[in-house]
């Protein structure tokens, strides 16, 4: 046999949300770690893992060369993405 309740049937609501901001919010307001970085010409690889972007082969050839003294052991190239060529940076 089912139980019946002794008093009037009390109906359960269910607690209102909290307002909500709309998703179409400005593209500025994301927060920064979720930004897209701008890819510049030249890529920095390490381990063929893309590190930095760089918008002259030098700077990124010299950025290569100082991760490169200080971790001999990984392999770091300069990727020029127009031409398409791949540059290994040697201690």
């Amino acid at each position: 046999m089912a139980r019946e309740p002794n008093g009037p049937s009390v109906a359960l609501k269910r607690p209102e949300r909290p307002n909500r901001p709309d998703n179409n919010q400005d593209e500025t307001a994301r927060p920064k770690g979720q930004a897209r970085p701008i890819e510049e010409r030249f890529l920095l690889r390490v381990d063929g893992q893309i590190k930095r972007s760089f918008s002259s082969k030098q700077t990124a050839a010299t950025a290569g060369a100082k991760i490169k003294k200080a971790y001999p052991l990984v392999v770091v190239t300069v990727v020029d993405t127009e031409e398409h060529t791949t540059e290994t940076i040697n201690a």
